[in-house]
């Protein structure tokens, strides 16, 4: 019986890629052997991940768009067809946090709308696309356990990873015939950069097993992509063992 896939060359696009979860993940799938092309807002941060990764087995290669935009996708789906050639998997990290919605000014709130859900829905639909023309693939979405715990003050967060949830567990019903896989790892807390605690309240938390590093988020997403052909991880759920719920 066949173990699993090897991500040994699969063409791997991944939103969000220069921190938190995202660079974990590229990190890890390039250490796998995967060819990624990755983007984000910062040209600072994408100069890193691409420095960090020189020494991968995979390749790693990407440009500075904003998942938020239409402007932006079609530019990061022109490059990945330009530098890939398709696509196998796509992994979506893309996120910003946000406030209570009566707490935030109203392009603010929009922006979260924009970049957490829209963008994560436009980066699957240009997948679908290249996907279904080439007989398969995979859509991992990164979601969060806030769409089960609704803790006070994520508000706005809670309902574009709602709507990513909703989005996926659907989708995965209209286009499981066409060989495409969904899957949705929902984290709890993680040491990211969209954390608003310093640095020493993070280390504290992830020795007190309150927090989880990036990438025990990435292990996840490693994991639910290496099963078999015939097995769909819909979802994963993984937080610190003593996660706070409210």
């Amino acid at each position: 019986m066949k173990a699993g896939t090897t991500l040994q060359g699969k063409r791997i696009l991944v939103t969000g890629g220069t921190k938190g979860i995202g660079l974990a993940t590229v990190r890890l799938l390039a250490d796998q052997g995967a060819r990624i092309f990755t983007f984000g807002r910062n040209q600072a941060g994408l100069d890193d991940v691409l420095a960090s990764t020189g020494g991968s087995r995979g390749t790693v290669k990407g440009i500075t768009a904003d998942v938020s935009t239409k402007e932006g996708m079609e530019a990061v789906f022109a490059a990945v067809d330009a530098e890939l050639g398709g696509i196998d998997i796509l992994v979506t990290c893309a996120a910003i946090g946000a406030q209570p919605i009566h707490e935030m000014a109203d392009d603010d709130w929009r922006q979260v709308v924009e970049t957490n859900l829209i963008g994560t829905l436009a980066s699957a639909r240009g997948a679908i696309k290249r996907m279904e023309a080439q007989g398969g693939g995979h859509l991992l979405f990164v979601g969060s356990i806030s769409t089960e715990i609704k803790a006070e003050g994520e508000s706005v967060y809670s309902a574009t990873k709602a709507g990513i949830q909703a989005f996926a567990e659907t989708l995965r019903k209209e286009v499981a015939s066409k060989h495409i896989k969904v899957s949705v790892v929902q984290p709890g807390s993680v040491s990211t950069p969209m954390q608003e605690c310093s640095d020493a309240e993070k280390r504290e938390a992830i020795a007190n097993d309150e927090m989880l590093h990036a990438e025990e988020i990435a292990e996840a997403i490693e994991f639910v992509l290496t099963r078999s052909e015939r097995a769909d991880v819909l979802n994963l759920r993984i937080e610190p063992r003593l996660q706070k719920t409210s």
